[in-house]
């Protein structure tokens, strides 16, 4: 436990990743919310007035009689966590990092920008070094942006890492079913979901196949060095409320047996673990064995919603092998990964 917790607001406050990141800080032992903005039409309202709460647990009783401030320096804290619309959050989080402050971002303005760090703290917390180059380059002597990737992006680079790492990776293919609470609100119109599957995402497929060989990368002095990882992604839109499954075949440098793929798998800790961070799941990726699991509703939880859950793996006719990952698309998929960032420049000393 810290002895005083560090003061946070929270860009884009009553979105639905807003409220998500308000309900996960209400008790956190770290952070405390000392302000929230929005946009101008929410400006000067109490939060509880300006939000449409979507949440089940109730607004906690602190955020609630924030007033809403705009989008804009100054704010009373030392870190922003950004849920902002991306080309929103192309213009205000530099704003913000100009100033001073660190902005912990979950919009996909600035996540390919050659100084700015994408991270996934399990996955690849050195290229938090980016920092230096991205103060240096931009003359910001306090602040910085550092982001979190794409909601199924981050499920499946979290299970790639350990399998490239045991065996290399040569080949992805990745057909993803997505929630719509990754639409936002009031996302997808009922008459178009119902009885239906839109098989059209917009930059969603880009984003995969780009923003996963970025976190496989690695950072060189002054400049990131993608993965020479081939990615195909077909992205679409499903009725399910929250938790994205992807199913993902895999062509390996060296095969593996299933159990060698299942062990790496369930085994597998790093960073967050390591540093026992708030948020980390104790285990980030979950083995489930039964031949009908995952499914959203019955794991999309487990961890408190921070963990992928890895099952159906079994050989590809094409490929090496096959399998199925389910990650929540609100929790570890947007919120939970901003915080957990967070969380990680706290603990490497980029707050000091």
């Amino acid at each position: 436990m810290r002895a005083e917790k560090i003061p946070v607001g929270i860009l884009g406050a009553t979105g639905i990743v807003g409220q998500r990141l308000i309900a996960l800080l209400e008790t956190h032992p770290w952070f405390e919310v000392t302000a929230v903005a929005a946009s101008d039409r929410s400006v000067g309202a109490r939060y509880e007035d300006a939000v449409h709460w979507l949440l089940p647990s109730p607004i906690p009783e602190r955020v609630r009689r924030l007033v809403v401030k705009e989008c804009a320096p100054p704010l009373e804290c030392r870190l922003v966590f950004s849920a902002l619309p991306t080309e929103v959050a192309a213009s205000v989080e530099p704003e913000f990092a100009r100033s001073g402050y660190i902005v912990c971002s979950n919009a996909s303005a600035h996540r390919l920008e050659p100084d700015v760090p994408l991270i996934v703290p399990e996955v690849n917390p050195e290229h938090l070094q980016a920092i230096v180059q991205q103060r240096r380059r931009r003359g910001w002597e306090r602040g910085f942006i550092v982001t979190n990737p794409n909601c199924s992006t981050i499920h499946l680079t979290l299970v790639l890492k350990p399998l490239m790492d045991h065996f290399g990776l040569r080949q992805v293919m990745v057909t993803t079913l997505q929630a719509l609470s990754g639409a936002g609100y009031p996302g997808v119109t009922s008459l178009d979901i119902v009885d239906n599957v839109i098989p059209f995402i917009p930059n969603e497929e880009e984003k995969l196949e780009t923003e996963t060989r970025k976190l496989l990368g690695r950072w060189e002095e002054e400049a990131f060095v993608f993965a020479p990882l081939r990615i195909s992604a077909q992205c679409t839109r499903v009725p399910t409320l929250d938790g994205h499954l992807e199913c993902v075949s895999l062509a390996f440098e060296r095969t593996p047996t299933r159990e060698e793929i299942i062990e790496a798998l369930a085994s597998f800790a790093s960073a967050p673990q390591h540093l026992q961070l708030p948020t980390a799941p104790a285990r980030p990726i979950v083995v489930r064995e039964e031949a009908n699991r995952p499914q959203p509703r019955l794991d999309r939880d487990a961890e408190r919603g921070m963990a992928s859950v890895v099952g159906r793996i079994r050989p590809c006719s094409i490929l090496d092998y096959k399998m199925v990952i389910l990650g929540h698309n609100t929790i570890r998929g947007a919120a939970g990964a901003a915080l957990l960032n967070a969380e990680l420049l706290v603990a490497q000393g980029w707050l000091a």
